[in-house]
């Protein structure tokens, strides 16, 4: 997979910050050498969040985030400071512009002190330097000029050396060795998309390839086959989720088996979190509201995981009359007080630092939050032997 083909969620997040007309959209063409942002000198330009993935040298694969100002006026305007404040949930490293004319304002201070906060590695800016004299700058900011490209060039340097370190984790490699045969399981059914593998699963052979494994791809109902064509049996079987009780049923005891899903929990996000979670299950109650939230906009269909499938197998499950509530992409509800549990997707789309902020809020106010994979394998009775082969015992 090259740089250009890099999966947004892999990518890091640089969120651009500040109050209106700061030159927060100058500062991403000049970095980018390229008219990425609308530049103008109304204020409010910027109306909502926009992200890009592009290349950053020397930094490589990232996506840049422009934000609407922080100091926008109004109902409307407090509705997209929201949303700017949201974007730092998913930012791995945050650039605060200045305005040179206005200085350090209380509301860059707030945003400042959010940022350290939540420690997110952060770089200030003070734009437009050119209508400085050198005697009113000091060394607390860094001093740019998109107009005479002043500390563009060393911007973007810092800006790679601010990256957090490479991500060592991996999806399954560590988990098998060269050489060794894995089955996926792969249903194909009307929420698969034609024509081509979901990201999970191309990530997942990518993983298998660079360790020298063999990945050995499959339906549901050709498993058992599959299986017994093989002269020596598989090290793993991974499966998509809601194919966990029939693979189960065709897998032997003595080959390990888990999901796409499981396995993203443990790469995204925090996976002994998810799986105490799961264990509300037990002590839900009729009317209890769960919500549903998945990390990616699609268009739902007939038979949909998320909106049909695991409504039905809770209420099965449980024999509850349980309500559902369902959110999507970037909308996660900063108010959580009225669900008895939060069941997410695996974060495929998502990047790390996005997906452990949800789980932690989901904590932070008192709300138990599993994954898809997670709840099915539990659902199945199955949850021991899903996450056996990561190393955790139950």
């Amino acid at each position: 997979m090259g740089l250009n083909d890099t999966p947004k969620g892999e990518r890091i997040h640089i969120g651009i910050l500040g109050r209106r007309n700061a030159g927060k959209s100058s500062i991403i063409n000049a970095i980018t050498n390229q008219n990425l942002a609308i530049v103008s000198d109304v204020k409010g330009t910027t109306t909502d969040p926009v992200s890009k993935a592009m290349e950053l040298f020397p930094l490589g694969p990232v996506v840049i985030i422009d934000t609407p100002g922080l100091d926008d006026v109004g109902s409307l305007g407090e509705k997209r400071i929201e949303k700017a404040y949201q974007v730092l949930n998913k930012t791995d490293i945050a650039l605060l512009i200045l305005d040179a004319e206005y200085g350090l304002t209380d509301v860059d201070k707030e945003l400042l002190k959010l940022i350290k906060e939540k420690n997110i590695p952060y770089i200030i800016l003070m734009n437009k330097s050119d209508i400085l004299s050198d005697d009113k700058k000091n060394n607390e900011f860094i001093y740019v000029s998109t107009k005479t490209g002043e500390n563009i060039k060393e911007l973007k340097e810092l800006i790679a050396k601010k990256a957090p370190k490479g991500n060592e984790k991996v999806i399954v490699s560590d988990l098998i060795n060269k050489g060794d045969k894995v089955i996926l399981v792969i249903p194909i059914d009307k929420a698969a998309p034609k024509g081509r593998l979901i990201l999970p699963q191309q990530q997942t052979i990518r993983d298998i390839l660079d360790k020298g494994a063999v990945s050995i791809m499959c339906k549901e109902d050709e498993l058992k086959n599959t299986i017994n064509s093989l002269k020596e049996k598989p090290s793993l079987v991974i499966t998509d989720s809601q194919a966990f009780k029939s693979v189960d049923k065709d897998t032997p005891k003595d080959i390990p088996l888990t999901s796409f899903s499981i396995l993203f929990a443990r790469f995204k996000g925090e996976i002994d979190v998810l799986i105490d979670g799961v264990r509300k299950i037990k002590d839900l109650d009729n009317s209890d509201t769960i919500l549903i939230s998945e990390g990616c906009t699609h268009h739902r269909q007939c038979g949909d995981i998320g909106s049909e499938k695991i409504p039905k197998w809770l209420k099965d499950f449980t024999g509850k009359d349980l309500k559902f509530e369902f959110s999507s992409g970037t909308e996660f509800p900063r108010d959580l007080s009225k669900y008895a549990l939060v069941v997410h997707c695996g974060g495929c789309m998502l990047n790390e630092e996005e997906m452990k902020h949800r789980i932690k809020y989901a904590v932070d106010n008192g709300v138990n939050i599993v994954n898809y994979g997670i709840l099915i394998a539990y659902l199945n009775g199955i949850l021991e032997r899903a996450v056996e082969p990561l190393g955790i015992k139950l």
